[in-house]
């Protein structure tokens, strides 16, 4: 090297160091690791770990890999293990997560908390920060899902898989399904924006991701990232910890992000979304879990933001008396269980359940009067208009008119249980998981997810109360779902 090149070599690292600077000044990250992990099922709240892979990058350098097999403390699925090749052989040996979790802490946060980069990130970012919490370490990142960021820089595209990336861009992976080869893959795929697109869009693209996170800086750092994409049940509470609303989703992440986006406004939610200063939620294998879930919440607790749900103690049925053809409008809680299956409809109010039969009533050209509706001398409004056959004056039957009334309110009777007794409906969820929701005559006894579970619901007292709302969540079910998974709990032996 002659003379004339050496200040340029020895300015090099300071170059690079600059360039490194001048590309977290315009928003690129330079410090990052990218994760993956494999688990025991998709459910952070109840599943576990059994491999992490780790690609440290600092600045905008790859400077190490590592991985290590977890001992998930509980048995893999065998359609995990064939799904991911890691067997309960292979982790038998394995250190448990509570044994790595000050090694894969540093590897997450040395030098200076780097971004966390993972595809589908609130899986992963989930996963570990259960485990974290398992061992009373706190554990939070900024968070970069390399899914978002796809659909971000490419919206032409439909699909946003690791596949589907690894294709676009001509990625290679050593081990697919495995934590450090997935990891790998996503270091290489942001090399490769990195490469291939102008810094200044890559960097705007980087921040919009990572800004679609945040929530107001009253709530626990990290919760956005922590939210599950499934269906479950969620609560909000307000200072002193008072329950303010309890709600359900198909997607918490979605649903419980949407009440703090609206904040900023004068509405309802808005004003509910300011006053949330905890949150916290229960995943469901599906939407019958996560609605059983809600009924049994609100069975209990009456939250102030949840105006529009009814008590259950307000719950009415009708009831046709033979003799006189009049509809009695009873409360549920008032009627024997055997006499139920006589009753039509379970309505939210006294006043619900009177609307309905008034208009039945006109539409079928019956008497308001003969039905009790009504309090008049002589004939009905409605006959004097041509709307009632005149069952009121004796111009119709009574027993024609009961049984024109019986046949209108046929589709209303309330249905026998299809089920011998007792059962466990199972719901499984869209990573292979179930739920056995136990249930007995229109009525939520509880959720198992284990043998343990399922034994004490499948011993717990019969149940003394109709409840109108499980009633009502179940009919839809069961109209939307002809096949079912059910599993009789009488004399009950193991279910598999």
């Amino acid at each position: 090297m002659d003379a004339a090149e050496a200040p340029d070599a020895a300015a090099a690292p300071e170059a690079a160091e600059a360039s490194a600077l001048a590309r977290e000044s315009a928003g690129l990250p330079q410090d990052l690791v990218f994760v993956d992990l494999e688990t025991t099922g998709g459910n952070a709240a109840y599943h576990r770990i059994t491999e992490v892979g780790i690609v440290r990058v600092e600045k905008g350098v790859s400077v190490e890999e590592w991985s290590s097999l977890v001992n998930p403390e509980c048995r893999i699925p065998s359609h995990i293990e064939s799904f991911t090749g890691i067997s309960n052989e292979m982790v038998a040996a394995a250190p448990r997560f509570a044994d790595i979790a000050k090694l894969v802490l540093e590897k997450l946060q040395s030098p200076s908390p780097p971004v966390f980069v993972a595809h589908n990130a609130r899986f992963d970012y989930a996963f570990l920060r259960a485990e974290f919490r398992r061992v009373n370490v706190r554990f939070s990142a900024k968070v970069l899902c390399t899914v978002k960021l796809s659909r971000r820089l490419f919206p032409q595209y439909p699909r946003h898989s690791l596949d589907a990336l690894m294709e676009r861009h001509d990625l290679v992976c050593s081990a697919r399904h495995r934590a450090l080869g997935d990891a790998r893959v996503l270091s290489d795929f942001w090399f490769k924006l990195r490469g291939e697109l102008p810094e200044a869009a890559l960097a705007a693209a980087a921040r919009s991701v990572l800004a679609a996170n945040n929530l107001p800086a009253h709530l626990p750092e990290g919760l956005a990232e922590e939210l599950p994409e499934g269906p479950g049940v969620y609560r909000f509470f307000g200072l002193d910890d008072v329950l303010l609303y309890i709600g359900r989703s198909n997607s918490l992440r979605t649903r419980i992000l949407g009440h703090f986006a609206a904040a900023h406004s004068d509405a309802g939610e808005g004003k509910l979304g300011r006053q949330v200063r905890r949150v916290d939620w229960l995943e469901t294998a599906g939407e019958l879990g996560a609605l059983l879930r809600e009924a049994e919440w609100f069975k209990r607790q009456r939250p102030p933001y949840n105006r529009r749900l009814k008590p259950a103690a307000d719950s009415c049925t009708l009831r046709l008396e033979e003799h006189t053809g009049a509809a009695e409008l009873v409360a549920i809680a008032d009627v024997e269980p055997a006499e139920l299956m006589r009753c039509c409809g379970a309505f939210h109010s006294h006043r619900d359940a009177r609307k309905a039969l008034i208009e039945i009533a006109r539409a079928q050209q019956l008497c308001l009067k003969v039905l009790g509706l009504e309090q008049s001398a002589g004939s009905c409004f409605a006959y004097q208009v041509g709307k009632c056959k005149g069952a009121c004056i004796g111009k119709e039957p009574l027993i024609l008119h009961n049984v024109r009334a019986q046949m209108a309110l046929s589709p209303l009777k309330l249905k026998a249980w299809p089920f011998p007794g007792r059962v466990a409906l199972r719901e499984r969820d869209s990573f292979g998981g179930a739920e056995l929701h136990v249930l007995d005559h229109w009525t939520y006894l509880g959720t198992a997810r284990c043998e343990e579970e399922l034994a004490a619901l499948a011993a717990t007292e019969a149940p003394a109360a109709f409840e109108p709302h499980v009633y009502r969540i179940l009919l839809r079910y069961f109209a939307n779902h002809p096949k079912l998974d059910w599993h009789d709990l009488r004399g009950r032996t193991r279910i598999h």
